[in-house]
């Protein structure tokens, strides 16, 4: 029966730890190596739901994209996501900015589910490039974007420019505005302030904030069937956690 640790280095094979961020707490935060694996979950967030729904299914590891444990813990409480994995035994690697880089990891995935072609990282960034098949306006984008993201009320910013070759960056990417606008006819990423949208619009350049969730939590559900093929004595559930922030259709 494949163990933890079995499984860790498996997706560190594919997206290697060491490569994550300064800033960043990826790896096995909660748990032993040595536990043998007959049941795991999958979620963007291991949230105290998601970690019940885990435990309620006496799963023996949850593998997350957002670390469990990002700030220092001043107090480990009855109800926290963290407690509840400690109390019941469940294990939990989380796999953040070092699945962002990899080149099977979320913008590949991204790409992958717009159909880009032709993918290529930008050097020094979180954000890849890729090409439509043909190009768009930035309106039937967007709405491209809203149908294969499952996305309502995105917001974009205007542009005359036809949309062929696409920035990628999913999650937080707005600080690689200046990248892709350099190489490329639109920026699709998750969370993006007014200022940077202004400052796009400025230039009469594309860009599109998509949502955190969105542009993260499918891509991210595309490592289960790379982990059940490995792995298919154990059976891998996606969790479905529900997007936490609400949007109205204009």
């Amino acid at each position: 029966m494949p163990t933890v640790k079995d499984i860790y280095n498996y997706i560190n094979a594919i997206a290697p730890f060491e490569t994550q961020e300064e800033w960043d707490n990826s790896g096995l935060l909660v748990g032993t190596f040595e536990k043998e694996v007959k049941k795991a979950v999958l979620s963007l967030d291991a949230t105290s739901e998601v970690c019940s729904f885990a435990a309620d299914l006496n799963a023996d590891l949850i593998i997350s994209h957002h670390p469990i444990i990002f700030n220092p813990l001043s107090a480990l409480l009855q109800g926290g996501a963290a407690y509840i994995c400690a109390n019941n035994g469940v294990s939990v690697i989380s796999a953040h900015t070092n699945f962002d880089k990899a080149d099977e990891g979320i913008n590949a995935n991204l790409c992958k589910i717009l159909g880009l072609t032709d993918v290529t990282s930008i050097d020094n960034t979180f954000i890849v490039t890729g090409k439509l098949d043909c190009e768009m306006s930035i309106d039937d984008f967007a709405q491209y974007v809203c149908d294969k993201l499952c996305v309502s009320g995105i917001r974009y910013t205007d542009t005359d420019r036809p949309i062929k070759t696409v920035a990628v960056g999913g999650g937080a990417c707005e600080e690689y505005l200046a990248e892709a606008m350099r190489n490329a006819d639109c920026f699709l990423t998750g969370d993006m302030k007014y200022h940077q949208l202004l400052e796009a619009a400025e230039h009469g350049f594309a860009a599109i904030s998509a949502g955190h969730f969105e542009t993260e939590s499918k891509a991210f559900s595309m490592l289960l069937d790379k982990l059940q093929a490995e792995f298919p004595s154990v059976e891998f559930v996606w969790a479905n956690q529900q997007n936490p922030v609400k949007t109205l259709d204009d």
